[in-house]
């Protein structure tokens, strides 16, 4: 089996007889629809092969769907309209200006389709090559847009850049409306929720697909597509395992996908869990400013659709940037309070960040918090609580002085509940947040942990409120050793300096 991994391009797909999931029924039901579309999808979520595929329908490329659904479905002896591809990632505006780029991206468009342009002095580059492309095909033209705010997306740690170039963008997105006698469909892709960057403030009929119902699978792949298209290669794993680490997106809360990169990368490298996605992007402008904002447990965060589209480039808020761009995702959706609730995707996505996170925190000390995670595991497991925290206060001691000037009782919990949630990568461990719950349960082979932690009070104080709110009574019918730990930290001497722990019988 082949896996088109990083393959774009629909044509080299199928003639290469690379794996392909037929997602034609869903895109022709779209098609049919309307003529203008707006979809954002996290990257490496396959935007530019759907634009690859619309581009050969148009095309008229029927060999190419030979086999698939839309093959019976597709008017193929109708007239095969001109298509203007543009693709900003190839657009040069990192080492010119934007609209000296685009310029270039567009003639280069126009060359291909046998046109072209005037003087650049004298008119719009978008609006001279949709007519000019009309008027020598004699047909309506066919216009896709990938990636249409990347010169936006690839510049949020610089504000005054990022707004420039939205400027820019918005000047050339504005003639789409009067060109609409010229225009057959418009498709548009992106990341960054169109709404609130105002592009495309004066095209009112731009449909966008990004959280209804019939485009929430038309991108990844769902859990029934996984088991019909890739049958061989999961008889030698663990399903569930595969469906922990990689399922998980949705743009609703009810249908899930799989990330195509990361569950394709996963079956070509012989069924090995990694963090395929996460490592060809991690968010390094977004971990600061959760840092800045002391943002450390993201799951279960309540957002309403308004929150969703929120892209203000002077003020910017990481939960709509972290689900706009695929690190959190919809967990449920409820109508009657119009409200979403957000959380990791997946074992991937939650375990990825939450180290960086993590990083981040203890200002990127000179040994990765991960070994010293495993390391916890393995004393936990065997019931060694004076070396966990030990491995905990070495955590601690090196992040640098200067660092834990003016940080409250916040940060300290950030970086215990951080380490803690990375621990349930390994083992089951559950960090709480919300009244009435323990700081963390540590479950393992032969004991089951309840932990409680306090600042500048004292452990015993901890341990009485373990017993007092009744922390382990759900494990009470367990044959495993139920423990309580009482553990207090010290801000002055920034380590944990008293822990009391006692075994609890039911």
């Amino acid at each position: 089996m082949k896996y088109p991994i990083g393959i774009q391009d629909f044509r080299k797909l199928r003639e290469g007889g690379y794996v392909y999931v037929d997602k034609t029924m869903n895109l022709y039901r779209i098609l049919e629809g309307g003529s203008y579309f707006f979809l954002s999808r996290p990257r490496r979520f396959g935007k530019s092969l759907l634009l690859s595929i619309i581009n050969e329908l148009y095309r008229g490329s029927k060999e190419l769907f030979q086999g698939l659904w839309i093959e019976n479905h597709w008017d193929w002896e109708g007239e095969y309209r001109p298509v203007i591809w543009l693709r900003f990632a190839s657009f040069n505006y990192k080492d010119n200006e934007l609209k000296a780029a685009i310029w270039e991206g567009v003639e280069e468009a126009a060359e291909s389709l046998g046109i072209e342009l005037d003087n650049r002095e004298l008119t719009h580059p978008l609006q001279q090559l949709i007519q000019k492309a009309y008027h020598h095909f004699g047909q309506k033209v066919v216009l896709l847009i990938d990636e249409y705010d990347k010169p936006i997306i690839d510049y949020l740690d610089e504000p005054e850049k990022a707004e420039a170039n939205r400027d820019t963008l918005k000047w050339f997105y504005s003639v789409l409306k009067d060109s609409d006698p010229y225009l057959e469909l418009v498709f548009v892709t992106g990341v960054s929720a169109f709404s609130k960057v105002s592009i495309f403030s004066d095209l009112n009929n731009l449909y966008n697909l990004s959280l209804v119902a019939p485009a929430r699978t038309l991108l990844g792949i769902t859990q029934e597509e996984l088991e019909h298209y890739f049958a061989q290669p999961l008889k030698t794993v663990d399903k569930e395992e595969v469906r922990r680490w990689y399922n998980g997106y949705s743009w609703g809360g009810t249908e899930r996908v799989y990330n195509p990169f990361s569950i394709l990368s996963f079956f070509r490298g012989g069924g090995e869990y990694r963090n395929f996605w996460f490592e060809t992007g991690t968010p390094t402008f977004l971990v600061k400013e959760m840092k800045k904002r002391s943002y450390f447990n993201l799951r279960d965060t309540l957002a309403t659709q308004h929150d969703l589209n929120s892209f203000d480039l002077r003020n910017l808020q990481p939960i709509p940037i972290l689900f706009q761009t695929g690190y959190l995702t919809i967990k449920h959706y409820e109508p009657a309070d119009l409200v979403y609730t957000l959380d990791y995707p997946n074992q991937e996505v939650r375990h990825s960040l939450q180290e960086v996170l993590l990083k981040e925190y203890l200002d990127y000390p000179s040994e990765n918090p991960v070994p010293k995670v495993l390391r916890l595991r393995e004393a936990m497991r065997s019931g060694h609580l004076e070396e966990a925290f030990q491995i905990i206060n070495s955590a601690f001691s090196e992040i640098p002085y200067d660092h834990w000037k003016g940080q409250t009782e916040h940060f300290y919990h950030a970086v215990v509940a951080l380490i803690f949630s990375l621990l349930g990568t390994y083992i089951r461990s559950e960090v709480h947040s919300s009244r009435g719950r323990c700081d963390a349960l540590v479950e393992t082979a032969d004991r089951v942990y309840a932990l409680e932690f306090k600042l500048d009070k004292s452990a015993g104080e901890a341990l009485q409120q373990i017993q007092d709110k009744g922390y382990l009574e759900p494990y009470a019918d367990s044959p495993r050793q139920k423990i309580a730990v009482g553990i207090n930290f010290s801000s002055a001497e920034r380590r944990i300096v008293e822990w009391e722990a006692v075994e609890l019988y039911f």
